[in-house]
């Protein structure tokens, strides 16, 4: 129970994240046609301040619902993030101006920020030793799955200026699962017995002595992933529309398809990699993969087709690799009595870093001509710095989560 309450709570945080990349286009220039302006400029600055605000508000969360999480237990924080970040998305339905969608997003993604940190808390606490790859592989896998649902559900029924709104609705559905959680989801007996023990204040701990170092490196590994995926692999679908010329509406539904369909292969084999190959070596390979799959994609490939396709769907199996492996990695360098907390600000802070690229991508957009493949090949340069970091990570490869 606790394993479905995870992959479904997340399953459908993904499927929140990914309604956006399909909504943000059709949605945006029906607001600007209201206030009869025709500008890709307005698309691409209100994409970059929505998106930045829901990174601010995800990293705020995963700080915020990862401290309750260490001190009223995870079951109750998990319940309590889910009902955020499904009700202020289907708010969405009745927003008419481009900040009603800023802050309906930064509200919602408090919750999704924080459902990660709990989570992979309560899984990792709840499973044998021995199941913790196979468990952060799915929990990885689940997000992307959420991302292909909402995917499929956009090329049956195409995503356009006079449709959008009634996508946010579906995303309001999640709320019902918090009943089930409540009902049947067992508290993790590692928290309650660390309860018992310490009297935990997660939020300054995290940063004593004794954890600074494993705290900012967890913040690290999380940031390089984070800010490619937000900073450019996020706008794949903007950008295939741009090259279609916005006539083909499911074009960016088929993008975002492929891409999560290959995240979820790449969660699943990255978290398995880290079981069988050792935690460091896997991190580095993983940023290896990455930085040659992108440089691929923007490099050489200009047109939409086959080729574009499966270069997204190789893109999307490396650069979201690091979801698999997070969630193996962040538990076994945060004690129990911190685990939430440690694991939602080094997870989320890297969409603080994020948001600051989206914030500025129009300006960043400008200085490469509105070219997304060209900012693209420069952003993911990041993955450098991580092949450098991680071997000044502990090696947790076989070792048991920190009591």
């Amino acid at each position: 129970m606790a394993l479905a309450a995870a992959f479904l709570g997340w399953m459908f945080d993904g499927m929140e994240m990914g309604i956006f990349p399909l909504v943000a286009r059709p949605g945006l220039q029906q607001m600007q046609a209201l206030h009869g302006i025709v500008d890709e400029s307005f698309v691409q600055r209100w994409m970059g301040i929505i998106t930045a605000l829901f990174l601010i508000g995800a990293a705020l969360g995963g700080l915020v619902f990862g401290w309750l999480g260490d001190r009223i237990g995870r079951v109750k924080a998990m319940t309590w993030s889910i009902l955020f970040y499904s009700g202020f998305t289907g708010l969405c339905y009745f927003a008419t101006e481009p900040w009603h969608l800023g802050a309906l997003r930064f509200v919602a993604a408090l919750g999704m920020g924080g459902e990660w940190a709990l989570g992979v808390a309560l899984v990792m606490e709840c499973w044998p030793e021995g199941k913790r790859p196979l468990m952060a592989g799915l929990i990885g896998a689940s997000a992307n799955l959420g991302y292909c649902i909402i995917a499929i559900i956009g090329i049956v029924f195409p995503i356009t200026g006079d449709s959008w709104r009634w996508v946010m609705i579906v995303g309001a559905a999640p709320a019902l699962l918090t009943f089930l959680i409540r009902l049947f989801v067992p508290e993790s007996e590692k928290w309650k017995a660390s309860r018992r023990k310490d009297a935990a204040s997660p939020a300054v701990e995290i940063f004593s002595p004794a954890l600074l170092k494993n705290t900012l490196l967890a913040i690290s590994f999380a940031s390089v992933a984070l800010v490619v995926t937000w900073g450019i692999v996020q706008w794949i679908p903007l950008w295939a529309d741009q090259m279609t010329g916005s006539k083909q509406p499911t074009v960016k539904a088929w993008s975002q398809f492929y891409q999560s369909l290959g995240a979820a292969v790449g969660c699943m084999l990255a978290a398995l990699m880290g079981g069988a190959l050792g935690r460091r070596i896997t991190y580095f390979l993983l940023c290896l993969a990455s930085l040659i799959a992108t440089q691929v994609l923007f490099r050489a490939v200009h047109e939409v087709g086959p080729g574009f396709f499966v270069a997204v769907f190789l893109v999307g199996a490396c650069t979201a690799s690091f979801y698999g492996w997070l969630p193996l990695y962040l538990p076994e360098i945060f004690p129990t009595r911190v685990r939430a907390t440690g694991q939602g600000l080094a997870f989320n802070f890297g969409r603080v870093l994020a948001a600051v690229g989206a914030w500025q991508m129009p300006a960043l957009m400008a200085f490469f001509d509105k070219s997304y493949p060209k900012a693209g090949e420069t952003i993911v340069l990041v993955y450098l710095i991580g092949m450098v970091l991680i071997w000044f990570a502990p090696e947790t490869k076989d070792k048991p989560l920190p009591a």
